[in-house]
């Protein structure tokens, strides 16, 4: 099953891998939320995992999209050393934070992004494993599997993110991207998403 089939089944709707208005209706339900935190917490799920479909950070960068995105990591001369690596790219940029360790560790692969919103680093995914009562060196790939919606509740927990959602307009929609993604990429998609899922509770 896919982690949204895991989750439909969870819930109680046939696991058809189509996240429509029974699926938000239910998920809803099951998560105890408002109408409006439920638009928008799907909405922001929906479009950080592609359509339910991501659940694992992807690093495979060229040079030009490694100096953009990590920059602060590399220079020109050694980022080619990296370039189109995911694992290595994953050691370097992960290290020495978030509980991680060293670039030789490993810990920055091993602990990279999972869930449907992405989880990053030993010290975030321990903290989500306590959560559940499991302990703190559970496999992370769970988190890309049976926990991937569970993950993306937790960071809306852990980041205070419910209380923002008390309106379903742009000015929410738009400070909720900036707390989830640090920017505003997406913007319009996420936008369209929230107000669509909110037409289909009225």
């Amino acid at each position: 099953m896919t982690p949204l089939q895991e989750f439909q089944k969870l819930i109680g709707v046939t696991p058809d891998n189509d996240f429509g208005k029974i699926t938000l209706k239910a998920g809803i339900k099951y998560l105890k939320l408002t109408n409006e935190q439920g638009a928008h917490f799907f909405a922001q799920v929906a479009h950080e995992s592609g359509g339910f479909r991501v659940t694992e950070e992807n690093l495979r960068y060229s040079t030009t999209g490694l100096l953009r995105t990590f920059g602060k990591y590399f220079t020109k001369e050694t980022v080619k050393d990296y370039a189109m690596n995911p694992q290595k790219i994953a050691n370097k940029v992960y290290a020495n934070r978030m509980g991680n360790g060293n670039e030789s560790s490993g810990m920055g692969w091993k602990h990279r992004g999972f869930g449907f919103i992405q989880l990053t680093g030993f010290s975030n995914q321990s903290k989500f494993f306590q959560s559940k009562g499991l302990p703190i060196c559970t496999d992370p790939l769970l988190i890309s599997t049976v926990y991937a919606m569970d993950s993306a509740v937790y960071f809306f927990d852990s980041n205070n993110l419910w209380d923002i959602c008390k309106k379903v307009n742009y000015t929410t929609i738009k400070l909720l991207t900036r707390k989830i993604n640090g920017g505003y990429n997406g913007l319009e998609h996420r936008s369209e998403l929230t107000n669509k899922f909110y037409s289909w509770l009225k």
